[in-house]
């Protein structure tokens, strides 16, 4: 076993998140000498997240080294752990095109990345691209395990495994504890206090237990609590992340399934068929759904990087706060066998016995030097198990698409999208599938352009 591990970033021009990553990494104390490898196709985004890690190494004391790569199988040599995250097509041109021509036919989005005909043409353009990480890692590093954490997540997740099934991968996010966090803060309660419990698919995974622990050490169900305040308008309080967006979807599904969902809420309003319609302003004001959101925010985050990019050059020391992102975790365990629970999205293989066994589902894992080992779950709810596979059968067409090179696939999907077929008929589901191949072009592999 080698001295230190080797980490290889993919998309280390995403400066913030490499930032937040690499220096949750270098706060552990067996992984301070690691070698750290940043690859990105763009040179100057690399430059500058390399004076930021370096910055980072020094600020906490590490030893750790930092080399920079445009090539991306040299910076995959002998590694040991990889880290993915990237958007393919970028903000300008693929994320405007997934929100600009569906509005041409009257459907309008909040994300648009994990489902949806934006997931879908967000993930026959991503997968390609992550099954040549992993070719690459077979060559090279066939051992290293692959820490991905590119939207959209179930169905790069699923492909991955169809494909390249011997690939060490977890598919991470980062919604089950940030929404724990959000709860425990509705309910005045310290998260350290509450225990939880979770299972589904990624931005579709329920908290199937939401406990209080007690002075004698029993548990209280927490979610009589969280009911009566919804219906009593104390909670969801103002959001401290993200003001444009009251929470309350979320809050309304639970009064009707009895669970609540690990994802947000402009996430969840458009992964169904209940809040977002054509000429029903009232339920958009009601719920106070943020339409365009993630444009929104891509163009706050392109301002934000840049006032940041430059106080980052000259600033002698950059300081970092441990994230809740689970990826250095996940790396210690691994690497020392000290063992840690994380939510990580994974082939089922049977530990959801209510979803296809083939699919990505998201439950808790144990992490050691064994490696990332799910839990096995057992039958979901029923009523949760419908409303997931709603979801599941768009990503299972999408990856079917890109495993078998068939077109057709990618417009059964957009057929099959809850959101989608609640909003247009055949024609215009055809029809719209049409207008986005062709405006994706080149980003889309050659078989699925139009």
């Amino acid at each position: 076993m080698a001295k230190q591990p080797k980490i290889t970033f993919i998309g280390a021009g995403s400066t913030v998140f490499m930032k937040n990553i690499i220096g949750d990494i270098l706060h552990r104390p067996a992984l301070k000498d690691a070698e750290i490898a940043l690859m990105d196709v763009n040179p100057e985004r690399l430059a500058e997240s390399a004076i930021v890690a370096r910055k980072l190494v020094s600020t906490l004391g590490a030893t750790a080294s930092v080399e920079t790569f445009t090539d991306q199988k040299k910076a995959l040599d002998k590694a040991h752990f990889v880290i993915v995250a990237f958007q393919i097509g970028g903000y300008e041109p693929c994320t405007v095109t997934d929100f600009e021509v569906p509005k041409k036919y009257g459907l309008r989005h909040t994300i648009a990345d994990t489902l949806g005909v934006g997931g879908i043409m967000r993930g026959i353009r991503t997968v390609p691209h992550l099954w040549k990480i992993c070719e690459d890692m077979l060559e090279v590093c066939p051992e290293a395990v692959l820490l991905q954490y590119v939207n959209p997540m179930a169905i790069n997740t699923w492909a991955i495994a169809e494909k390249y099934p011997t690939i060490k991968q977890v598919g991470l996010c980062h919604s089950v504890q940030g929404t724990a966090e959000e709860l425990a803060r509705d309910l005045e309660i310290p998260i350290e206090d509450i225990r939880y419990r979770s299972a589904g698919i990624n931005h579709m995974a329920f908290y199937l237990k939401f406990e209080h622990r007690q002075p004698d050490g029993s548990y209280r169900d927490l979610y009589p609590d969280l009911l009566a305040g919804y219906r009593a308008g104390r909670i969801p309080k103002p959001s401290s992340w993200n003001p444009r967006c009251p929470n309350k979807v979320r809050y309304e599904v639970m009064t009707r399934l009895g669970y609540f969902v690990t994802e947000s809420s402009e996430h969840f309003s458009e992964y169904t068929p209940y809040f977002i319609k054509e000429g029903r302003e009232d339920l958009i004001e009601k719920f106070g759904i943020p339409l365009d959101e993630y444009p929104v925010r891509c163009i706050e985050q392109i301002g934000k990087w840049k006032a940041q990019a430059d106080e980052y050059r000259t600033a002698e020391t950059i300081e970092v706060e441990e994230s809740r992102e689970y990826a250095s975790s996940i790396v210690n365990s691994v690497w020392t066998g000290e063992p840690s629970v994380i939510y990580g999205n994974l082939r089922n293989n049977g530990c959801i016995t209510s979803l296809p066994y083939k699919c990505a589902a998201e439950v808790p894992c144990l992490v050691d030097d064994n490696g990332i080992q799910p839990t096995f779950i057992g039958d979901l709810p029923p009523q949760l198990t419908a409303l997931i596979r709603t979801n599941v059968n768009v990503q299972e067409l999408t990856v079917a698409a890109l495993m078998t090179e068939n077109k057709e696939h990618i417009y059964h999907a957009a057929m099959m999208d809850p959101h989608t077929a609640a909003e247009l008929d055949l024609d215009q589901i055809w029809s719209l599938t049409d207008d986005l191949l062709k405006a994706h072009g080149d980003w889309l592999p050659e078989w699925a352009r139009y």
